[in-house]
């Protein structure tokens, strides 16, 4: 039997020691618990800007807001028109003022001529009388009832002279003037063609609040110039 190598017995023990050092388990893992989240921290108040100094400034002045002014539409302008029925023995005068769609009553007369004058006398009768209304009421445009057909040649030619008279007058003074069959007339005041003399009075009186109804050449007269206002407002109509 060999001798005892005491070398050898010290590498053994220390190669056990290592052993048994590697042999012991270590501690499993535990994770550590969560933190609690910490509060949110308050907004700081932000920090008052410096006072500024005001630093003065001569000549000028602060500018305060005036009123908005917004444009006026122009005034409207009033048209007076003149409506004539004309007729030998009594011919209807009647003056409306127009401001856009608004009508006015001004006046509204007739002209008689008594049957015992004659042609002459009747024409020149018509054509003073409604010289003198031209210079009292100074009309911008003359509406008349237009040519209509008639059976009895001799009425036709009697009309033909109070017309041409009329017509004289008022070109003498450079008046525009227009006409309108008297079916155009009555359909546009009374919404018929073939409305009677008294319908025409009674829709005057009550379109313009006249407190008696118009002789009948007058509430004719007045129709002829509220149909051509009717027709400055729509044309073609």
């Amino acid at each position: 039997m060999r001798g005892f190598d005491a070398s050898f017995v010290e590498r053994y023990r220390a190669r056990r020691a290592r052993q048994s050092s590697d042999a012991i388990p270590s501690a499993p893992f535990a994770p550590s618990a969560p933190s609690a989240p910490s509060a949110p921290s308050a907004p700081s108040a932000p920090s008052a800007p410096p006072s500024a100094k005001p630093v003065p400034c001569s000549g000028l002045q602060p500018r305060v807001p005036g009123p908005v002014s917004r444009p006026q539409p122009p005034p409207r302008a009033r048209v007076r028109v003149l409506g004539i029925d004309t007729s030998l023995r009594c011919t209807g005068l009647a003056i409306i003022d127009a401001v856009g769609a608004d009508m006015s009553f001004v006046d509204c007369r007739p002209i008689p001529n008594p049957a015992r004058l004659s042609l002459p006398a009747c024409l020149v009768r018509i054509a003073d009388t409604l010289d003198a209304y031209l210079d009292e009421f100074r009309p911008d445009e003359v509406a008349m009832e237009g040519i209509f057909f008639c059976k009895n040649a001799r009425t036709s030619l009697i009309l033909g002279h109070a017309r041409g008279v009329v017509v004289a007058t008022c070109a003498r003074r450079g008046l525009p003037m227009h006409e309108y069959p008297p079916a155009r007339v009555k359909r546009a005041v009374t919404g018929s063609g073939s409305a009677t003399k008294e319908r025409m009075q009674r829709m005057m009186q009550a379109v313009f609040r006249l407190p008696d109804l118009p002789q009948e050449d007058s509430a004719d007269a007045l129709a002829i110039a509220m149909t051509h206002l009717h027709a400055r407002l729509v044309p073609g109509r």
